[in-house]
């Protein structure tokens, strides 16, 4: 590609292996063809749904009030950055008449909890009802434990709705919910059930949105039209989604751990009973307790006795999701007040339990799960200041599919805190793209590759939102001018083509004048190479404005590609550029090149070149506005 292309380059991410075309072959234009008509599919649904919600009045929430104060300075421990900024836009979001949607993305631990709490309480100080939907049961009551604990003192009447309340409980919660007794219900699918009538729903709060599956979201819409909802999620959305859907939903992201915390470290290796024994002792002796994940509920009671047989002093509970409620409830209850030191189970603590005292976990068979879910439970340890340990265990004597043997591999290398985002761009490389925005995706995706596809939504969305936007125009420019970024003024090849890109991708004048301070700004005064690749990209916006495709002054002619001129700016050009002729069936001009080095003439220089040409330019668009008058 030339340099000042660049913007038409982008990483590949979809399929293991894609289908490779031919240069010059129609296939590819065939299968971005393709992928467009379908995203244009999607941006106007989109964008119906983005204007439906900006027309829907929705209820604006009044500011803060002394005792929504009181509420956050009791806050244990101190908020991060990220957070202060998130809570701010989500009450600005709720002060406003348009219903809110705004998702929170962060890791495990991130704090997103806490920001639930506090939009919560910001709905119920003006008497309006809170419905939090979290996808598991053992969640519902870690967030009512947390709710309440933080609610004391303050009148507000928290309700929880899952298996685990008896059928009276659930009926007493619904008649609490329909005569406006219960302020916040929290719960599982339960919730959606059309039977629960609320007296007055003002917020809607979905935690781990990822969980919820399409059946789920369509009866969340039904409910929400004019309801405020903040979605929360640990497993990002790849950033580059965050763009298409700009403007469709607004995001938060919280990147900063909290203070004290620290990364957990992660061991990938064979299950070795001695390994067991001496990560299981070692937490146990400071006083911790160990999470050990084994994901079959036919031989987990096996797996128990051989974790009591391995550490006889260790106190061992089993938990599944085929268990009874009240015998769960019990096991995790125990867990909770140290009364078990080692708690073999399911992943049914995938997501959302917070056991401070738990700093040690071993995943047996670790090659059998996703990438997010290893990521996820690795994040219910390491939640306290206690330095935590993560075993990823495989089984030496049995083959290890390539897919697995990379998800692991990545774990691995993703200990960072906040990593959560690179882990999901990585699990989105290994799956494929499938169900990104639904089953009938894929295809599409995997023919043009993650980020053009994501790049075509965005412009979509773009051109549905300001139908006169044009779609830019690639120009092509080749003219015997010295343009480029010298090596010694940028070294780094990475950061050179980084610069190339955004100048290839500059839409207007503004956007040239702010790459070129912060390039002045980081390396220092340009040199004049790059001035004229700034002259090149000005000329190229100037082309496009007229929906020209080519400037070739490679030999004694100018040629001018694909333009419209009607009779009376031919005889204008004809008059002022002397020689030039216009090809109407090609729809190209050629105009002789003063540049071409006539005999003993002084050559031109580079800017006085693109001067000449900028000049003609202008030239040929006087027909723009022209034209009425011949």
């Amino acid at each position: 590609m030339p340099a000042d292309q660049l913007d038409q380059v982008s990483k590949y991410i979809g399929s293991e292996a894609p289908k490779l075309n031919k240069l010059g072959g129609s296939d590819w234009a065939q299968t971005k063809a393709k992928a467009k008509k379908h995203v244009h599919e999607i941006a106007q649904d989109l964008v119906k749904l983005y204007s439906a919600r900006q027309r829907t009045r929705g209820f604006a929430f009044s500011p803060d009030t002394p005792w929504q104060k009181e509420l956050e300075d009791a806050f244990p421990y101190q908020e991060t950055p990220d957070q202060l900024t998130a809570i701010d836009e989500v009450k600005r979001d709720m002060e406003r008449p348009v219903p809110m949607d705004r998702l929170i993305c962060g890791d495990v631990g991130f704090g997103k909890t806490e920001i639930a709490i506090r939009a919560a309480f910001k709905s119920v100080q003006d008497a309006k009802q809170v419905v939090v939907l979290v996808p598991t049961t053992l969640l519902v009551q870690q967030h009512y434990q947390t709710f309440t604990e933080r609610y004391e003192g303050f009148p507000v009447t928290v309700g929880q709705m899952s298996r685990f309340q008896s059928a009276k409980e659930n009926q007493e919660t619904m008649a609490g919910l329909a005569d406006g007794t219960i302020d916040i219900v929290i719960g599982t699918h339960k919730l959606l059930n059309p039977k629960i009538k609320f007296k007055d729903l003002g917020l809607m709060i979905i935690d781990e949105e990822q969980r919820f599956g399409v059946e789920d979201k369509e009866t969340l819409k039904a409910i929400r039209t004019n309801v405020d909802v903040l979605s929360l999620s640990a497993t990002p959305i790849p950033r580059t989604l965050e763009m298409a859907v700009t403007g469709i939903r607004e995001m938060s992201t919280l990147a900063t751990p909290p203070e004290d915390r620290l990364p957990v470290l992660t061991y990938v290796g064979a299950y070795e009973d001695a390994q067991i024994t001496a990560a299981i002792r070692r937490e146990l002796l400071r006083g911790g307790q160990v999470f050990f994940i084994h994901n079959r509920v036919e031989d987990i009671a096996k797996v128990s006795a051989k974790v009591h047989e391995l550490v006889p002093e260790a106190r061992v509970g089993v938990a599944h999701g085929k268990m009874g409620e009240k015998q769960l409830d019990a096991v995790i209850q125990d867990f909770w007040h140290r009364d078990v030191d080692v708690l073999v189970c399911t992943t049914i603590v995938e997501t959302g339990l917070d056991i401070p005292n738990a700093n040690t976990l071993i995943v047996d068979r670790a090659d059998r799960f996703g990438l997010s879910q290893l990521h996820q439970l690795r994040g219910r340890v390491g939640r306290g200041r206690e330095r935590a340990y993560a075993y990823f265990l495989y089984d030496p004597s049995k083959p290890m599919t390539q897919t697995a043997h990379d998800r692991l591999a990545t774990i691995a290398q993703h200990t960072a805190l906040g990593s959560g985002y690179d882990v999901a761009m990585k699990d989105l490389e290994l799956r494929g793209t499938g169900n990104l925005l639904g089953s009938e995706q894929s295809g599409h995706i995997e023919g043009v590759g993650f980020d053009l596809y994501v790049r075509m939504v965005s412009q979509a969305v773009e051109e549905y939102k300001e139908p006169e936007r044009k779609e830019s125009l690639s120009v092509a420019i080749d003219l015997p001018v010295e343009a480029s970024i010298p090596v010694d003024y940028i070294d780094s090849d990475k950061l050179r083509l980084e610069a190339y890109r955004k100048l290839a991708s500059a839409q207007d004048e503004g956007d040239l004048q702010e790459l070129y301070e912060e390039l002045s700004d980081r390396y220092g005064t340009p040199p004049a190479e790059f001035e004229t690749l700034f002259a090149v990209a000005r000329l190229r916006a100037q082309a496009r404005a007229l929906g020209i495709s080519e400037i070739n002054g490679q030999s004694s002619r100018v040629r001018v590609g694909k333009i419209d001129m009607p009779e009376s700016l031919q005889i204008r050009i004809g008059r002022i550029y002397k020689g030039s002729r216009y090809h109407p069936v090609t729809q190209t001009l050629l105009v002789p090149a003063p540049f071409a080095g006539s005999m003993g003439a002084k050559p031109m220089g580079s800017m006085e070149i693109l001067a000449w040409t900028a000049q003609l330019l202008d030239d040929l668009a006087w027909k723009h506005e022209g034209s009425s008058q011949a």
